[in-house]
């Protein structure tokens, strides 16, 4: 079999602050290219610095919430943060912290045109801003 490539351009709608399970809308925009793999991966990349991408459980939303106030309680905002960086807003500094701290790529396996998650394991976005913008992912497959 010939190795292949396939790379589509994501934009997801605004979301607001927290963490937000987007499983089913990266596959809504792959599906049709990803049935094209029978073995391969697929690499996934937020194009920003003030969100990010992990992969956590698709179950029980309070671990959405959990997640995002561990985050919350990590790093400081408002008069407790001694960040420098002020210029965007008391929420930017913060978010860019959170944002390298889970990232802003993953890689997935792809197995017979589907993505080889765990039965618990979702793709998230976890907005790190007060008032997301929309997002773009660049999702990247290959494989044969």
């Amino acid at each position: 079999m010939a190795a292949k490539w396939a790379q589509k351009t994501i934009v997801l709608p605004p979301h607001k602050r927290g963490c937000h399970l987007i499983t089913s809308h990266v596959m809504k925009e792959i599906q049709s290219d990803l049935t094209q793999f029978k073995c391969g991966l697929a690499h996934l990349f937020l194009q920003h610095t003030s969100a990010s991408l992990t992969i956590n459980e698709n179950y029980d939303s309070d671990v959405l919430d959990d997640v995002e106030t561990f985050l919350n309680d990590t790093v400081p905002e408002g008069r407790k943060a001694r960040w420098k960086h002020v210029l965007e807003g008391p929420d930017d500094m913060p978010a860019h912290i959170k944002s390298s701290m889970f990232g802003c790529s993953l890689t997935i396996p792809i197995t017979d045109g589907r993505l080889n998650l765990g039965t618990w394991q979702g793709i998230w976005l976890c907005e790190h801003r007060d008032h997301g913008s929309a997002r773009k992912v660049v999702v990247t497959m290959q494989g044969a």
